[in-house]
């Protein structure tokens, strides 16, 4: 028996479409929790970048008992790497976390939605471009297919009410939120780390993202925007945004990154809304529409053409 199992689980390992399928939908839905909590927070009156920095330092403070250890036994690489490093965490942790948040607080959901969905196209231009990366029709096709359920489900089933959309001030924001996440996950990829255990890897991003944004919390607050230290909504809010968007999210999506590669990893981020959709109806009280099955066909179509590969 043991033998089958184990034959069981080195097939698994060798088959990438296998193991990559379950990442391309708990990443997403691990990330869809951070945009309901985020607005959640907001009505708190928690500062942006604050949640932000708190959420990744909280965070890297969960894993440092048991990480800790491997942090000071690997120093003189990380050490060796940390341009790199704060390189990637100014990117993934701050650059597309901090100002996603600002942009929140002037902008609607369905515009952050938009906005967000045109990373994976951004991902696989920056690919092309730069690194002439090969864009295959199979890839091409799982990409449309996602756009158009994203813009179904965004436009509540009446594709024709997206030209009616207007961008506010916090949307160039969301869209430098965008950018940062697109540069993350090509150069988490094409410029990567040296061979690091997993949470190894996922505790130094974390580090360096606190650092990287600790200054601007700072800004903040000498600004005179402080959060409430006395409302239990703020560590609410930054325990639960430490545990699953930072810790299980990430963790999720590099993962993936490195068995699909990111312009197909970030197809995935399609489903964002639609699990945001769907959280959002027990937390919210939003419940979920015709147009939301019907997008969710889409999405989950391209998603599933773009993982597909060639046997």
């Amino acid at each position: 028996m043991s033998e089958a199992v184990s034959r069981g689980g080195s097939a698994y390992r060798d088959d990438p479409f296998a193991a990559e399928l379950p990442l391309m939908f708990a990443a997403p839905a691990l990330f869809a929790a951070n945009l309901v909590v985020a607005r959640w927070a907001e009505s708190a009156g928690i500062p942006p970048v604050f949640l932000a920095f708190g959420r990744w330092a909280l965070a890297f403070a969960i894993l440092l008992p048991t990480v800790g250890p491997r942090l000071w036994g690997l120093r003189g690489v990380l050490l060796a790497h940390w341009p790199r490093i704060l390189l990637l965490a100014g990117l993934g942790m701050g650059m597309a976390v901090a100002p996603q948040y600002i942009g929140a607080r002037h902008t609607s959901t369905a515009n952050i939605a938009i906005i967000f969905a045109a990373c994976p196209a951004l991902v696989t231009l920056i690919e092309t471009l730069v690194w002439k990366a090969p864009l295959h029709k199979r890839q091409a096709g799982g990409m449309l297919l996602a756009i158009a359920g994203a813009l179904l489900v965004l436009s509540k089933g009446d594709l024709a009410a997206l030209g009616g959309l207007q961008f506010g001030e916090g949307d160039p924001w969301v869209i430098a939120a965008a950018c940062g996440w697109a540069l993350y996950a090509v150069l988490g990829r094409r410029m990567p780390l040296p061979p690091l255990p997993a949470t190894v890897k996922l505790a130094s991003l974390i580090a360096g993202g606190a650092l990287v944004l600790a200054p601007f919390a700072a800004l903040e607050a000498f600004a005179g925007t402080v959060p409430d230290f006395g409302d239990p909504r703020l560590y609410a809010a930054l325990a639960f945004l430490a545990v699953v968007p930072s810790l299980g999210a990430y963790f999720c999506f590099d993962r993936l990154v490195s068995i699909a590669g990111p312009a197909r990893a970030s197809m995935s981020l399609y489903l964002i809304p639609l699990f945001a959709t769907l959280a959002a109806w027990p937390l919210l009280g939003e419940a979920p529409q015709l147009y939301h099955a019907a997008g969710f066909g889409f999405i989950l179509a391209g998603v599933v053409a773009s993982s597909m590969r060639r046997r």
